[in-house]
């Protein structure tokens, strides 16, 4: 496309041989980003029959074939010696059977990173088990986590989420090892199991011990949850600040409940039937209004609280196509469409899908006519120790999408320091203890020109800068992106946000719960009339690893052109991203996914059933 802007991935040729969710969503992220796509498939077709593949395959070029022949062994092989990067899901060993595993590849290609997503990892017992989701799910406790309360069966959730986080975590990966490449010219071979990568979005949840800390004292004690509507609509309310209680006191007309208590927080902990009368009085005045006007009034005040919309709403809706959430597309089997965008912004090398996906098997022609490719010369020297070695962070963030974006950087190998506010520091709790392990601290109160004198000093020496502040915040502490920008121009600048900066509702405040709310998450687990939560912070979680696959293209980026660019993910897009198999909104679509709490499964062989001794 004339006048287009090159990917932070462009010039780099990916090969996917995955299958179902892990796989090619982890292959369609990096295609999205400018590589080249090369979509693998066995004779027939992609073994999942879904209009997803609209999605996952887009801007992937196609060649079939079948390993069991040698012939098309022989041209895998071709295929990988011109490779960047090579995506499978196999089994562990199933690779090594067909000639094409991690020691064969990379005698041909030194260079190349080889990422494996079995459902259980290679040294785990379980290796050999045909691990699908709903399996991984079940081994990993991820239908009946202990903290979800008391029930006698199992939630099912529609969402793969030990295949999306698999996918996060192994797009953030190879980011990672394609930055530390092209500094020391090495190869590796990643393997990220579904199993493991599902404890990602557990977070301080599974943390147990002593030694894990206390559980926070709840900040949304004044009544934060789902509330009915005027209208029969429900909408999603935080208060995790005083500052969002007092805007409800305020819009609502509610003066009186300052004087009856209902605004102390102590007293509200102590008395058990204050705290009950406030939440009936709460619940009495979402009733007198309209949902939609509610966000309207309460978001223009400043404080979280969101719709709690379909999936389709919110893909049809001005901030899921505003920031680029959800894009518009054409395809040649579903014909025009919305479907899942990007999970990810980048100023300098915005992400772009490459077209449609292709015709089963159309580019085989082409391919076949490439030269004989060069094998790649070995590395001059020896491999990094760590990926992100020498890499320096500056973590402003707080609570959870944030300040795991810097700690996954921290396992990597960077060194990260997080500032905290002396006034407020995070100690002692579950959530601290779990996303900020492997850092160095520091307390700075940035209101005062001593504080930012300090952090600006830290900056001057750092890679990577994070922050999660409100919009405007950062500009008013003299800290916006532009001054330090100019300051620092190889910064790479990290934003953590709830809905995306870049759509109309960017400047709008949430938390967890409104990413889930606002995504269509929420609807879809409790059922359009009883919406819940997923018993996980899903969102938080996963935009903290989309952080990270951003943060790494954009560390490879720089050290390919000398470029730093500014990076950001949001829960919305997050939100988005958990839902790949089900957001696509075409001619004839049915949303027939399973929903609700009365939800066993997809289909008789696939869902839950009750033994002698349980589930």
């Amino acid at each position: 496309m004339a006048g287009a802007v090159a990917g932070a991935l462009s010039g780099l040729r990916v090969l996917d041989f995955g299958q179902y969710v892990a796989g090619p969503l982890t292959a369609v992220m990096l295609a999205d980003q400018g590589a080249e796509g090369i979509r693998i498939d066995p004779p027939g077709g992609p073994r999942w029959r879904t209009p997803a593949n609209a999605f996952y395959q887009r801007g992937k070029q196609s060649l079939v074939l079948d390993l069991s022949l040698a012939e098309d062994r022989a041209l895998a092989l071709r295929l990988a010696r011109s490779a960047d990067v090579l995506v499978e899901n196999f089994r562990p060993g199933v690779m090594e059977r067909l000639g094409l595993g991690a020691a064969a590849l990379m005698a041909i290609n030194p260079r190349l990173i080889i990422c494996s997503l079995p459902g259980f990892a290679s040294n785990d017992p379980r290796a050999g088990l045909p691990a699908w989701e709903g399996v991984v799910m079940a081994a990993g406790n991820g239908y009946l986590p202990p903290w979800s309360g008391a029930h006698d069966r199992p939630l099912y959730t529609a969402l793969p989420l030990a295949s999306s986080y698999a996918a996060f975590l192994a797009a953030a990966c190879i980011s990672f090892a394609l930055y530390a490449r092209a500094r020391d010219g090495h190869g590796r071979r990643i393997e990220v199991p579904l199993f493991d990568a599902l404890f990602q979005a557990f977070g301080a949840y599974a943390m147990s011990g002593d030694a894990a800390g206390q559980p926070a004292f709840s900040s949304d004690i004044w009544g934060a949850g789902c509330y009915r509507c005027a209208d029969g609509r429900w909408v999603m309310w935080a208060t995790h600040n005083p500052r969002f209680m007092a805007a409800l006191v305020r819009v609502g007309d509610v003066p009186e409940w300052r004087g009856l208590g209902l605004l102390d927080r102590p007293r509200l902990a102590a008395d058990r039937a204050l705290l009950a009368e406030l939440r009936r009085r709460v619940a009495a005045l979402f009733a007198t209004r309209p949902a939609a006007e509610w966000e309207r009034l309460l978001s223009d005040a400043g404080a979280p609280l969101t719709l709690v919309r379909s999936p389709r709403e919110w893909m049809e809706g001005p901030q899921a196509q505003g920031a680029r959430a959800v894009v518009a597309a054409a395809d040649p089997e579903l014909g025009p469409l919305l479907q899942v965008g990007y999970p990810v912004h980048l100023s300098a090398t915005p992400p772009a899908a490459q077209g449609p996906r292709h015709a089963l098997d159309a580019d085989r022609a082409a391919l076949l006519a490439e030269p004989e490719p060069a094998v790649p010369a070995p590395a001059p020297g020896p491999p990094l120790a760590k990926l992100l070695e020498g890499v320096t962070v500056v973590d402003l963030t707080q609570v959870l999408a944030g300040p795991t974006a810097a700690r996954l950087l921290a396992e990597f190998g960077a060194e990260v320091v997080k500032i905290n506010d002396p006034a407020n520091p995070p100690q002692g709790y579950r959530y601290h203890l779990d996303v900020n392990r492997g850092k160095r601290t520091l307390l700075l109160d940035l209101k005062q020109p001593a504080g930012r004198a300090v952090l600006l000093d830290l900056v001057e020496r750092a890679d990577i800068l994070l922050q999660n502040f409100a919009q405007g915040v950062p500009e008013r502490l003299g800290l916006g992106y532009a001054r330090l920008r100019r300051s620092k121009p190889s910064l790479i600048h990290g934003t953590v946000s709830a809905y995306g900066q870049q759509g109309p509702w960017g400047a709008r405040r949430g938390y967890e719960p409104l990413g889930q709310a606002m995504t269509g998450m929420q609807w879809r687990f409790g059922g359009p009339d009883s919406p819940l939560m997923e018993p996980l912070a899903v969102t938080d979680y996963g935009t903290g690893l989309l952080l990270g696959f951003a943060l790494g293209l954009a560390l490879y980026h720089r050290q390919r052109t000398g470029e730093a660019q500014a990076v950001e993910a949001s829960l919305a897009h997050t939100g988005t991203y958990l839902q790949t198999p089900f957001l696509q909104l075409h001619a004839g679509k049915v949303w027939d996914e399973p929903g609700g709490q009365e939800a066993r499964g997809e289909a008789p062989l696939r869902r839950f059933y009750r033994a002698a001794d349980g589930w």
